[in-house]
């Protein structure tokens, strides 16, 4: 079938991901994507061996083109907190070690919002017209997949739901550790230029240990990320 195909003015960024969703993401390109629109790609593989490979250089330099050319991406998701909890894909992979999130790295980097809502078409059944209780899929679904169940469930929702995720520090940014055997847990801040530190205790370990997670945010991230927020209402009222 020929058919003239739209050309797309940008440059488009895409982040190729791992498993199954690099295939499907492959069949969606080749049956939907490339027989009706001529795309200036600018192609990363943020599969794990690639990524290994480049010391998660390439990660990096994905949302780097996506900042130069402010444009959306096209992401096929990684494999992310699968390779902090399964030691067989460091065997698999032969990973030098365990690489951190590269949602994270990426959403650091854009320092702004994520806002996420589902692709409506009408050629497209949504889910039966039943509601599913929350008690009933507590055991069995995330949150997320509990929301996106009960929302295409509506038989009058007409509208996505936008979801915006701050998308700097937070858990992305942490620093961990593991600790080993009883002591006191600190949380220290020095403020630039003083020796007036902040000094607070966390927790007293008196058993073999355990683990210790430190996150943080800072005001104008967090104000940047109400702005969106608001912007982004204004705009889709």
């Amino acid at each position: 079938m020929n058919v003239n195909k739209i050309k797309v003015s940008n440059p488009v960024v895409e982040m190729d991901g791992d498993e199954m969703t690099r295939v499907i993401w492959k069949m969606i390109k080749d049956k939907l994507l490339f027989p009706f629109l001529e795309l200036d790609i600018k192609y990363f593989d943020l599969g794990l061996p690639n990524r290994n490979a480049t010391d998660d250089r390439v990660t990096v330099e994905s949302a780097e083109a996506t900042l130069k050319y402010h444009i959306e991406d096209l992401y096929c998701r990684s494999t992310m907190m699968m390779i902090h909890l399964i030691s067989s894909i460091d065997e698999e992979f032969n990973l030098k070690h365990m690489w951190k999130s590269p949602n994270g790295t990426i959403r650091n980097i854009l320092n702004g919002t994520v806002f996420r809502e589902p692709i409506l078409c009408k050629n497209i059944l949504s889910c039966p017209r039943y509601l599913y209780s929350f008690v009933d899929l507590q055991f069995q679904f995330t949150i997320k997949s509990k929301l996106s169940l009960i929302m295409c469930s509506l038989s009058g929702w007409t509208k996505p739901i936008c979801i915006g995720r701050h998308a700097f520090g937070d858990q992305y940014r942490a620093t961990d550790t593991v600790i080993k055997g009883a002591g006191n847990l600190k949380l220290v801040f020095v403020p630039e230029g003083t020796d007036n530190k902040t000094e607070l205790e966390v927790f007293n370990f008196t058993g073999v240990g355990g683990v210790a997670l430190s996150m943080y945010n800072t005001d104008e991230s967090i104000r940047a990320f109400a702005e969106a927020s608001m912007n982004t209402t204004y705009q889709k009222k």
